[in-house]
């Protein structure tokens, strides 16, 4: 009855994990991408490229070893966007390689195409470029179009010296000052990259705190962490207006701030939210429609209010996760064709890329005592662990937040090298609903970062009397 079992619009995590999903349950599917890169922006713009840019700046800048050989020591004295830019270039090619290379051997079809609705189960697609279209039939669909940068109409982007991060991949040289507006992950994770490169960075947010889903003492470090890099803060500030203008013979940005304070920088990073890519989907066409944010509204299983047709992914708000979005992806395929599948999303880690890294699962202190559950916690440092001093991070922390009565492992939060790696040890005892004992009768290789959940745990222990 339809060409296509599944059909996918969007390449990205989400849209990769469905296609392959329902290909491996021998579903005929097909996917549509209208970008050049495929993969998304999760490869093009967002994911991929800034963690490639944030090694290339740690190795470059040689951060990672100034707790050994000195502040002053750098791997490359002059650094430039296209040393930056040459790693993540190379990134971004092998990365395309293996999606498409996977999705050829899972025989789906990839079409480079703009789609949109015709009907629900209707989709036209657009070739880039000319006026040609074709009409296919879908049983289901899943949409995974991710999203673009915000952009308020009243700045004047250039893509040089006011910019979204979805132009950091085109900057054509390294400033010496910047300006962030915008304190959440994408802004705080640019802000300490560049922090380090030598850039003087100017990070502003209308909050009080940064991060607030992150645990308070987590931030408290890394605030410490960006302010030893020379980041300034001004939180609780609202920015009015950006302009450019000639300062002392050089072209600069000014950022106007409610409270009357201005700053001048080389260049303004906007980083205020994303916005759903729904735009040319014509959802009316299949019954739907996007709120102000451009995000789908989805249930329990992704389904939305058109019952054939699921979205998966940054589309549908928060946690926008490269990693929640591939999940999202296999259980709509699964739940499309009436295959059981389980998941645990209270157990999702969160990585933020940032420098110090962080990362987290579980609950976290606020979230325990707004609930009224007796908890303790036990912490590491890494200068007290071998493997830390070796790696020269004497800043990072494992904490472990556990219930005082019956030791039951409730949470886990990490700043510091590997952070995003060292976390999931304490998902998989919370998943086995495992206590901190755990720890305590492991061994763990020697010297290890994974040491930390150990000597956490006996600090916990301690804690307890």
């Amino acid at each position: 009855m339809y060409d296509y079992d599944l059909f996918v619009i969007g390449t990205g995590p989400g849209g990769q994990r469905a296609a392959v999903q329902a290909a491996k349950l021998g579903k005929r599917v097909g996917v549509a991408e209208a970008g050049t890169v495929v993969g998304g922006i999760c490869i093009a713009k967002g994911t991929i490229p800034s963690k490639t840019l944030r090694e290339a700046a740690l190795y470059l800048s040689g951060y990672r070893e100034r707790n050994v050989y000195g502040a002053s020591y750098t791997v490359k004295q002059k650094i430039t966007m296209a040393d930056l830019l040459h790693r993540t270039d190379y990134v971004i090619r092998t990365e395309m390689d293996v999606i498409r290379h996977q999705l050829q051997r899972n025989g789906i079809d990839l079409h480079t195409a703009w789609a949109s609705f015709v009907d629900e189960h209707t989709i036209r697609l657009d070739a880039p470029g000319t006026s040609q279209h074709t009409d296919i039939t879908v049983e289901k669909v899943v949409i995974a179009t991710g999203t673009t940068a915000a952009r308020d109409p009243h700045i004047p982007f250039d893509g040089q010296r006011i910019f979204t991060s979805d132009d950091m991949l085109d900057l054509e040289d390294l400033p010496r000052t910047m300006t962030i507006i915008g304190g959440g992950v994408i802004g705080v994770e640019f802000a300490t990259i560049f922090a380090i490169l030598g850039v003087r960075v100017t990070l502003i947010d209308a909050r009080p705190r940064l991060l607030d889903f992150v645990d308070a003492e987590i931030i408290d470090s890394l605030v410490y962490n960006m302010r030893r890099n020379r980041v300034t803060l001004r939180l609780g500030e609202e920015v009015t207006g950006l302009e450019t203008a000639e300062e002392e013979g050089r072209r600069q940005v000014r950022i106007k701030l409610k409270s009357g304070k201005q700053i001048a920088s080389d260049k303004a990073l906007y980083s205020i939210g994303r916005q759903g890519a729904t735009d040319k989907l014509n959802l009316e066409a299949a019954g739907l429609e996007a709120d102000s944010r451009g995000r789908i509204k989805v249930n329990e299983f992704y389904q939305t209010d058109a019952e054939n047709i699921y979205a998966v992914g940054d589309v549908i708000g928060f946690p926008s996760l490269a990693s929640t979005s591939s999940e999202q992806g296999r259980l709509s395929a699964c739940h499309a064709f009436g295959v059981e599948a389980e998941s645990i999303p209270d157990l999702f880690p969160y990585g933020i890329y940032a420098i110090p890294e962080i990362s987290t699962v579980g609950k976290g202190e606020e979230e325990l005592t707004e609930e009224g559950v007796p908890y303790e916690i036990g912490k590491a440092e890494y200068r007290e662990i071998a493997r830390g001093t070796i790696l020269g991070d004497s800043s990072g922390m494992l904490k472990l937040i556990f219930h005082a009565d019956t030791r039951k492992l409730l949470g886990v939060c990490i700043i510091g090298e590997g952070a995003s790696e060292l976390i999931h040890i304490g998902q998989a005892v919370l998943a086995m609903n495992g206590t901190i004992d755990y720890f305590i009768d492991t061994v763990f290789n020697y010297p290890t970062l994974a040491e930390c959940y150990k000597t956490a745990a006996f600090d916990g222990v301690n804690r307890l009397g």
